[in-house]
């Protein structure tokens, strides 16, 4: 039997993850409130970040902007978290 939460990002239960999703505090976080399908459209949003800010997972500062984004996304908390202003979806018109 799956658990469900209160998800923070579709703001409705839900199935849960299975496990901390993320190391730490904002993991634990993560796996108390957001569900596997609102992880799922972080994910989806991450790639988007991670190309239009041409951000590296290897570089620690890069790292920081993608959690200040993850926290803005999930919990809708700071100032980022939103579409990459300028953002243009692949095949939609310029």
């Amino acid at each position: 039997m799956s658990r469900t939460v209160f998800c923070q990002v579709l703001q409705r239960e839900a199935p849960g993850l299975d496990t901390p999703p993320y190391h730490g505090d904002l993991g634990e976080r993560i796996f108390e409130n957001v569900s596997a399908e609102g992880w799922k459209q972080w994910l989806d949003r991450l790639t988007i970040i991670i190309n239009e800010n041409r951000l590296n997972t290897a570089d620690p500062g890069s790292m920081q902007v993608i959690e200040q984004h993850m926290v803005g996304f999930l919990f809708k908390e700071g100032d980022l978290g939103q579409m990459p202003s300028g953002f243009v979806p692949q095949g939609a018109k310029k």
